[in-house]
């Protein structure tokens, strides 16, 4: 299982938000090229970054760090945050990103998504799913900064896309995210259990590295890390250990 570490920029430096919310934000470090530095020597080959800027505004706010760390580092970027349109796709995969993240367009405007699969690829293109679990079990889609909620579950998106050559997901249990109550492993298992050759990433509520092994265990391929990782409950050697065993 991949460890995909997690950078959020707001303001051009490194946040974490508790739950999505800005008015929760906690800051560790100016300094973002940094932080991906020393998630670097961990051996780690994935990185995750979210221009919370460009999620708020749709611009591209934090560009030049975004491609500084492209520039200096031998990591396969993702990006999310006010990705909306294809021309913006193709301007990030030209300066060094790897794959582009997407998340309430494929809900909003899944023609657009479709064609930009069938454009890109299925690896150039990854889509956030943000999950609200209610009374029913079932995990529906919220959109737009956790703010609407949606109608479809995670099962009916992903499987709207198959066709068109989808293959990373990146799902997120909204309740957990930045709140460091553990993955929900239960909804992890069930989406691969329908789709088992989806490159499932689980995000938010990993706690430390036990969580990791909780979710290599169900068989999940990646999962990212962001707060724990940056505030050390999970520390370099654990990650460089985990990765070698894997």
């Amino acid at each position: 299982m991949r460890v995909i570490p997690a950078i959020d920029l707001k303001g051009g430096k490194c946040v974490r938000l508790f739950k999505g919310d800005f008015a929760q934000t906690t800051e560790y470090s100016d300094d973002p090229v940094a932080v991906a530095r020393r998630f670097a020597e961990m051996q780690t080959s994935d990185l995750h970054i979210v221009d919370l800027d460009g999620a708020r505004s749709g611009d591209q706010e934090n560009h030049a760090i975004v491609a500084a760390i492209a520039s200096e580092s031998e990591l396969a970027i993702q990006l999310g945050g006010g990705i909306r349109d294809r021309n913006t796709v193709t301007k990030w995969l030209d300066s060094g990103v790897s794959r582009c993240v997407i998340g309430s367009r494929a809900i909003t405007d899944p023609d657009a998504v479709r064609s930009w699969l069938a454009t890109f690829g299925g690896d150039r293109i990854v889509l956030a799913l943000d999950v609200n679990i209610g009374e029913t079990g079932v995990p529906l889609i919220t959109t737009h900064g956790w703010t609407r909620p949606s109608n479809t579950s995670v099962f009916e998106c992903i499987e709207g896309y198959l066709e068109v050559g989808l293959c990373h997901v990146l799902c997120t249990d909204v309740s957990r995210d930045g709140a460091m109550a553990g993955p929900n492993l239960d909804l992890y298992t069930d989406i691969l259990r329908q789709f088992p050759n989806l490159q499932l990433q689980a995000s938010g509520g990993v706690r430390n590295i036990q969580d990791l092994e909780e979710l290599r265990e169900r068989g999940i391929p990646a999962a990212i890390s962001g707060r724990a990782l940056l505030e050390g409950e999970i520390t370099p050697a654990e990650v460089v250990s985990f990765q070698q065993n894997a």
